[in-house]
């Protein structure tokens, strides 16, 4: 069974959804075997504005409700990504490297995408920067030079654009969503962060025979 999971690097609540999504990948139970397919939502690209310092606060306020509720660990403020000096939220470029990783390395797709989380969240990294978005690529053992061209080529762009115009063909508003393909059919899991208890029911739901069909635009 297919999960395609349609969310953003630089989404909270995403971030904190790993944590129980990863559980349920390594342990699916009664589930048959997942495979992940992620799809870019697009939170918030091609921002070009730097953030506004009342408004790095006010995110970052939102951040510690997401640690909460997910444990998952976060740069506090003022020494947060969204505090460093002209820092603009534009997500398409973590957008972009992930779908260059899917695209060349799918193996190691859902670990980039993690690790960018982490490198913004956690460790409080540019990741709107090309050259850190390659740095992470390295760490994770992926040539620079193949990923840096790729990253650039404006197939990157025109796929990172397709993996957007889906999400909004869907007519997905919010991030995380989760769908499962099963039979040739889309179920919704849920939107929004799910701990794992709610996650497996929902899973189990959206799939049994009393599940139904579903169109994400609905």
């Amino acid at each position: 069974m297919n999960l395609i999971y349609v969310g953003d690097a630089m989404c909270s609540w995403c971030y904190g959804f790993a944590k129980p999504l990863d559980e349920l990948l390594a342990d699916p139970q009664d589930a048959a075997p997942l495979q992940l397919a992620l799809v870019m939502g697009g939170l918030r690209p091609f921002t070009t504005e730097p953030i506004a310092p009342e408004r790095a606060s006010e995110l970052a306020g939102h951040w510690h409700r997401v640690a909460e509720a997910s444990g998952q660990p976060f740069a506090q403020a003022p020494h947060t990504a969204l505090h460093l000096p002209g820092f603009v939220y534009d997500t398409e470029p973590a957008a972009r490297a992930t779908v260059t990783v899917r695209t060349l390395w799918p193996q190691h797709v859902w670990r980039y995408f993690k690790a960018v989380q982490h490198a913004f969240y956690a460790e409080a990294r540019n990741v709107v920067d090309p050259a850190v978005l390659a740095d992470i690529a390295v760490e994770l053992g992926l040539p620079r030079a193949e990923f840096g061209k790729a990253f650039a080529s404006q197939k990157m762009r025109d796929l990172t654009m397709q993996d957007f115009q889906q999400s909004q063909a869907w007519g997905i508003r919010g991030f995380p969503t989760l769908v499962a393909e099963h039979d040739d059919h889309l179920h919704l899991v849920g939107s929004g962060f799910m701990p794992i208890d709610t996650l497996r029911e929902r899973l189990s739901g959206a799939t049994s025979a009393h599940g139904h069909e579903h169109d994400p635009s609905h």
